[in-house]
């Protein structure tokens, strides 16, 4: 299903002139711009990979870089983003105080900040890790700002399905880092997220979807009832799960992940279907606890991938 994009407002019609602002307050609306906490989620689904790979400690070095270029990958994309959004995101309530709405950081200064990362990022990769995660990274950059960002965003609600793959790179990006190489282990992780993105975001923007109406982003909570939405949670829920278990039995990991792996997933599948069971009962509001599917998916992630880094140490 499409909708008609968003008409986007002159540049620099939002928000006030950036010359009268103090550099501290510029200095953190420039770190504003790269969403530093969603950074520290793509950071905890790199590195673990990166000691699945290495089946064991790698080079610690080698972590601290791919760490920082995936900051700077992840940051300018990021900033990008909020660069061509600034028009809707001045119109929903959880976004209007992002530096590029409120006028604290300019247009141009947005665009070539977040020009400037990507380009530094990749050549970082390139330069310090290899050529392979380079190309990964920007192809990152490219399926977050273009893919997703201007296409897929406005347009349709599978949007954060097909938008979510930038948010999997990082694991192919930690695995090439240690391997300069791709396996199917890395690919198994890569769908892990790749099917945990929708559940993941699907109940916020159950949480949000007046924002995203007000906006006119098609967002599956906009044009779809709790009911058709927790039923899509619970399918791609189930899906993760049965993914995660291949890298068993694939024979990548050993017991300690697969009880893991089992453990947090069941919980993951409890929540879900409770969420299913609430809009079945037509409860709405507080009452409908989308946002506890939303937490626990960040402890989820986080969890499930310590186990990939701990697992081959057990083994």
């Amino acid at each position: 299903m499409c909708v008609t994009a968003v008409e986007s407002r002159p540049a620099g019609a939002l928000g006030t002139s950036t010359g009268r602002r103090p550099s501290g307050a510029r200095l953190k609306g420039f770190v504003a711009l790269t969403k530093p906490r969603i950074i520290e989620l793509l950071l905890i689904t790199t590195v673990p990979v990166m000691f699945l790979a290495e089946q064991g400690v790698p080079d610690l070095w080698l972590v601290l870089v791919t760490c920082f270029g995936g900051y700077l990958s992840a940051g300018g994309a990021n900033a990008l983003n909020m660069w061509y959004d600034r028009d809707i995101d001045a119109l929903m309530d959880r976004t209007s105080q992002r530096p590029l709405v409120t006028g604290l950081i300019s247009p141009r200064e947005g665009l070539a900040f977040g020009i400037g990362l990507a380009v530094v990022s990749t050549l970082w990769f390139g330069l310090l890790v290899n050529w392979l995660s380079a190309a990964l990274s920007l192809g990152a950059v490219l399926l977050y700002v273009v893919g997703y960002t201007m296409i897929l965003k406005r347009r349709t609600a599978q949007n954060i399905v097909w938008g979510g793959v930038a948010g999997c790179m990082p694991v192919l990006i930690g695995w090439s880092a240690v391997t300069n190489s791709v396996s199917w282990a890395a690919v198994i992780l890569f769908l892990v997220i790749f099917f945990w993105t929708p559940p993941h975001y699907w109940p916020l923007s159950m949480r949000v979807k007046d924002d995203y109406a007000r906006a006119n982003v098609p967002m599956l909570p906009v044009l779809a009832g709790n009911k058709v939405v927790a039923k899509q949670i619970v399918l791609y829920s189930w899906v993760m799960v049965l993914v995660s278990l291949m890298l068993t039995v694939l024979g990548y990991t050993g017991w300690f992940y697969t009880v893991v792996a089992l453990l947090s997933g069941g919980y993951w599948l409890w929540e879900a279907h409770g969420l299913l069971n609430r809009a079945k009962g037509e409860i709405t509001g507080a009452k409908l606890k989308e946002m506890r599917l939303f937490h626990w998916s960040i402890t989820y992630v986080s969890i499930l991938f310590v186990a990939v880094a701990i697992d081959p140490f057990l083994r």
